[in-house]
């Protein structure tokens, strides 16, 4: 299944100053700044005991597979009790790992093993909201009105004669309304409780000291355990403004709506810093202190405020998820991120692909005038998918950002070039997003399907019972298995990439070098270490220097479209 028939690569001498190690891992502190993270979805990575669902004897088992990746760092999204309204977004325990997936015996076993290979491991914190099931929230449903018990969430009096309308027109992601009946589990007291997501997933009330120092708690747990960083989920969102009357809000609010002035209704609130300053003592408590990134959809300029030394430290650029694969976009949205990260020495985080989105693979081999949203109703129908070029393109849009200064965020399965599953039928799909949307969205179960680690079986090599997650049968080509033995694969490029990436890493900055053509983008680092991306223009003549890996074949010394080339020049 690979790209060409063959690939240019060259393995230079270790250039970058030594680092002392210690139980595998590297002493330096600024390990972070230019990682690479690997992202993994646990229910759907690798499964011990043939239950179907991914866990973390699992993840163990496949520390090999991960230390051949040449990777700094593993993201886990939640491992923790949860009913799965929300794929585990909805915590019912904060403290635990869900029985389903293993025990925290289980965890510190793989926390240890991950750092033997020298691996990092950043566990998902999920603060906006808990479960339904969380103790708190039953201890609310239990309590009554203006009690310590509810004051932990959002709870307010209907509108109405007989409050039997919602307290304002806010809305949900994954509902009309952003509030629910507690009668709807159980509640006898006649109020509404807030929800930014599903109604089994009530929003704290991040006023409320309790509320503050149970995080804190949170945090000392898992780093006291050997947790290096976090990945702070709706980063944005803790801060509400719940001034009565309420602010109108019929639609979601968004960016435009919101604004860069840190006071919109939902998200992005000035408060929210003085949390993450709290935050950062409890990380700067530690040797080294623990990292934290931070899931924040917000105005650019406001990035900086979230990746600030004295709050999370870094803040996911979201940016390359939806640039389109075009040079001028490539360079804009490049040098504006860096310019941003400058502000206050942060580092840059590029990435993708995650648990949320459409795979790029599929993103690049779709017309860029399709809908996504209304093709993927389709099953993938409506419109044809060249999952050739979509991989190809991928491949060069990967290199190109593990090019640049910053750190890189990975999900599982890009790796291996993977593409969307589109047609998860109805009866399988998990996502609220589909089911409490109307259906007019198909939802990101296509992204979590489990990985294919063999090329037959039941379920791929991902376990011995099946898999949560239909998998369709073009994922034999796309198993580890096949790709490993193919010099070609995504798999191989991309450990590759990352091996050579370690070697040549160097200073946080970079140089734009001119091209005859404005479909090219040429950039370099300080050390020599050259970067060239040929988007959609035609073959374009390779410049001096030696080839170190090429994304896709060159033709007759030319670089093709959708093909990115990192070489060495003094």
């Amino acid at each position: 299944m690979g790209i060409g028939s063959t690939r240019l690569f060259r393995r230079l001498p270790r250039m970058s100053k030594t680092i002392k190690k210690t139980s595998g891992l590297s002493t330096d502190k600024n390990w972070w700044r230019q990682a690479a993270i690997y992202q993994i979805y646990p229910r759907s990575f690798a499964d011990s005991n043939g239950d179907g669902i991914g866990d973390i004897k699992g993840i163990t088992s496949r520390i090999p597979y991960l230390k051949s990746l040449a990777i700094d760092a593993v993201w886990l999204s939640p491992f923790y009790p949860s009913a799965l309204a929300d794929g585990g977004y909805d915590v019912d325990d904060y403290r635990d790992v869900d029985p389903k997936l293993g025990t925290l015996a289980d965890f510190d076993q793989m926390l240890s093993g991950l750092h033997k290979e020298g691996i990092r491991v950043f566990v998902d914190i999920v603060p906006n909201h808990s479960s339904n099931l969380h103790v708190w929230f039953k201890e609310a449903l239990a309590a009554a009105p203006g009690s310590k018990a509810r004051d932990r969430y959002v709870f307010r009096d209907g509108k109405g004669v007989n409050g039997e309308l919602p307290p304002s027109d806010w809305v949900s992601h994954f509902a009309p309304s952003s509030w629910t009946h507690e009668s709807t589990f159980g509640g006898k007291n006649g109020q509404w409780f807030l929800h930014w997501f599903a109604p089994e997933q009530p929003d704290f009330n991040w006023e409320n000291r309790e509320v503050q120092k149970d995080f804190l708690k949170t945090l000392k747990f898992w780093s006291d355990r050997g947790v290096d960083g976090f990945r702070i989920d709706v980063a944005h969102g803790l801060a509400k403004d719940l001034s009565e009357p309420f602010r109108s809000m019929p639609v979601h609010e968004g960016l435009e709506q919101r604004g860069n002035k840190g006071k919109g209704i939902w998200g992005d609130r000035n408060e929210v810093f003085a949390i993450y300053k709290e935050w950062r003592k409890v990380f700067n408590q530690y040797d080294p202190p623990r990292v934290a990134v931070a899931e924040a959809y917000v105005h650019p300029e406001r990035l900086p405020l979230y990746a600030s030394t004295k709050t999370l430290g870094q803040c996911f650029d979201f940016r390359f998820i939806e640039t389109p694969f075009e040079a001028g976009a490539y360079k804009a949205a490049t040098q504006e991120a860096i310019d941003l990260a400058q502000k206050n020495k942060s580092s840059c985080t590029w990435t993708l692909s995650n648990h949320d989105q459409i795979r790029h693979a599929t993103k690049m081999g779709l017309n860029p005038a399709v809908e996504r949203r209304d093709w993927m109703l389709s099953n993938g129908t409506s419109h044809p998918l060249d999952m050739k070029s979509g991989t190809q393109n991928a491949l060069a849009a990967t290199l190109y950002i593990l090019g640049l200064p910053g750190s890189t965020y990975m999900y599982q399965g890009e790796e291996l070039g993977l593409h969307e599953v589109t047609d998860i039928p109805e009866k399988d799909i998990q996502d609220p997003q589909y089911l409490r949307n109307l259906k007019v969205d198909k939802g990101r179960d296509g992204c979590r399907v489990p990985l294919p680690w063999t090329s037959s079986g039941s379920s791929f090599g991902f376990g011995t019972g099946g898999a949560h997650l239909p998998q369709p049968k073009w994922f034999a080509d796309y198993s580890v298995e096949v790709e490993e033995k193919d010099s070609s694969s995504p798999l191989s490029i991309y450990r590759t990439a990352l091996a050579l990436r370690k070697e040549l890493q160097t200073k946080e900055v970079i140089k734009w070098h001119k091209t005859k053509d404005i479909s090219v983008l040429h950039y370099s680092r300080p050390n020599g270490w050259h970067c060239i991306t040929n988007f959609r223009g035609h073959p374009y003549p390779m410049p001096k220097g030696e080839i170190l890996i090429a994304s896709s074949p060159l033709v007759n010394g030319r670089i093709t479209a959708g093909t990115t080339v990192w070489f060495w020049k003094k």
